[in-house]
């Protein structure tokens, strides 16, 4: 069982590092509300969040990397996921998703940011999207068509200063 709790509406890299560290724990799970999904990343300290990039390089699948926090953010809401009972302290946690930097395992319904901080957390690869949307097919739908019209009007966003170029 967990449990969402607001941090603040936006982070960004202007914050002073300190009021990250007041504000968050070391080892603590982030969930930025996306277009269509969750992204999620352990913060390490220091306005840092290490995460699976996943698809967020469009087509190429990145890997396991340290950002600041206003970069996992993108603009979005970041909640602190308060899980029940995790196996680990916060620096532990920490310490098991800074020994997975540099990771390119990623793999949508397998081994996503999700299963990351769920392995970092409990030491076993969960998703409960993934999870939602097996158990739903009709969820699954309604996802993955979100997901397409994302990607969809990014690239239609790139491709607008290029057009106007030419």
């Amino acid at each position: 069982m967990s449990q969402n709790i607001r941090c603040i509406a936006q982070w960004n890299d202007s914050h002073d590092i300190s009021t990250f560290d007041t504000v968050l724990p070391v080892g603590a799970h982030l969930v930025a509300e996306r277009d269509g999904y969750e992204h999620h990343g352990i913060y390490v300290g220091n306005g840092q969040v290490i995460h699976y990039a996943g698809f967020s390089r469009r087509q190429r699948r990145g890997p396991v990397e340290r950002i600041s926090i206003g970069c996992f953010a993108c603009g979005f809401v970041v909640t602190i996921q308060r899980d029940a009972c995790p196996c680990y302290d916060g620096e532990e946690v920490a310490r098991r998703a800074g020994s997975r930097l540099g990771e390119r395992n990623y793999r949508l319904l397998t081994n996503n940011c999700e299963h990351f901080c769920s392995w970092c957390l409990f030491g076993e690869c969960r998703s409960a999207q993934v999870e939602a949307c097996l158990k739903s097919p009709i969820r699954a739908a309604r996802t993955l068509f979100k997901l397409v019209l994302v990607a969809l009007s990014s690239e239609w966003r790139t491709a607008q200063p290029q057009a106007r170029a030419a």
